[in-house]
């Protein structure tokens, strides 16, 4: 499968990239590495990994960062309360100690989180790493040894080498810098907003019922929006729900209820200043800027 096959089956699966995502998708899964999708929130990165899983018909296994995420959240843990429980029991029947301590550090005691249940699995998983930067620098060590050579280390038991080699998404919204480390065990993209063109394209493969002439208004008025000044500048997720509104609300065009215009802002401004910075004549000038 070239790159423009690989564009156009993400296509079928309603996700539109561009000829740079494509390409950049389709060297990381050739070369089998993770791939680096770095952007503003709500340009569809999160939903490049979903879509790839559907593509392949894989597990779609997701870790969330935040700050202070550690490896007992993100590898693995062990499951202290069935430790104590055998330990307890072994201790009534005469065990060994040597033999306690064996059968309690095995396998079988082992909670796996995202990262080890992903280098496990019989057909190769799609791994996301959702908002890598908001992770501590310190976590990202922890990444590296299974990003360059898909193996996990435990010392209770040893290494752990992948079954299948996942197929790897991370994405950053860029809040802080990423270590040249980890960026160079990647191949790296650059997400943007898209075109009106593209983000046209996006909109009536999610709602093909909804005319021209509406799509393009929904799209002209967003992105002029996302020139104003906000905290939060509407993405492309809050785009499709915002065309759902207006569809359920019977709105063919934007200009004709300023009122109903005005209120359905709801699904595209999410913090209550932006709200404030859009009054009805600000939202009026866009929509008609978009007719």
């Amino acid at each position: 499968m070239n790159w423009q096959d690989l564009q156009n089956k993400l296509s079928e699966h309603a996700y539109i990239a561009n000829q740079e995502l494509a390409m950049a998708l389709k060297i990381a899964l050739q070369l089998e590495r993770p791939i680096l999708l770095e952007g503003e929130a709500g340009v569809g990165k999160t939903q490049a990994a979903k879509t790839l899983s559907e593509l392949f018909d894989t597990e779609l296994i997701r870790l969330q960062c935040y700050e202070g995420l550690d490896s007992a959240a993100a590898i693995y843990e062990w499951n202290y309360q069935r430790q104590l429980l055998s330990i307890r029991a072994s201790v009534d029947t005469g065990s060994d100690l040597k033999d306690i301590e064996n059968r309690i550090f095995s396998r079988s005691y082992l909670m796996e989180r995202p990262l080890l249940r992903a280098i496990q699995q019989q057909k190769a998983p799609v791994l996301l790493i959702d908002e890598i930067d908001r992770a501590d620098e310190e976590f990202e060590a922890f990444l590296l040894e299974i990003l360059s050579d898909f193996q996990i280390t435990i010392p209770e038991i040893g290494t752990i080498s992948a079954t299948t080699k996942p197929m790897v998404v991370l994405t950053s919204n860029g809040t802080r810098n990423l270590s040249d480390a980890l960026r160079r065990r990647c191949i790296y993209n650059y997400v943007p907003y898209p075109d009106l063109r593209t983000e046209i394209a996006i909109l009536t493969k999610r709602y093909p019922r909804v005319s021209s002439h509406l799509a393009n208004q929904i799209v002209s008025f967003v992105q002029s929006l996302r020139k104003e000044d906000l905290e939060k500048k509407p993405g492309i997720a809050e785009m499709l729900d915002w065309t759902a509104a207006l569809s359920g609300l019977g709105i063919n065009d934007i200009t004709s209820d300023p009122e109903a215009l005005q209120a359905s802002l709801v699904c595209l401004l999410k913090t209550q200043s932006d709200l404030y910075s859009i009054p009805k004549e600000v939202s009026q000038r866009l929509a008609n800027g978009a007719a």
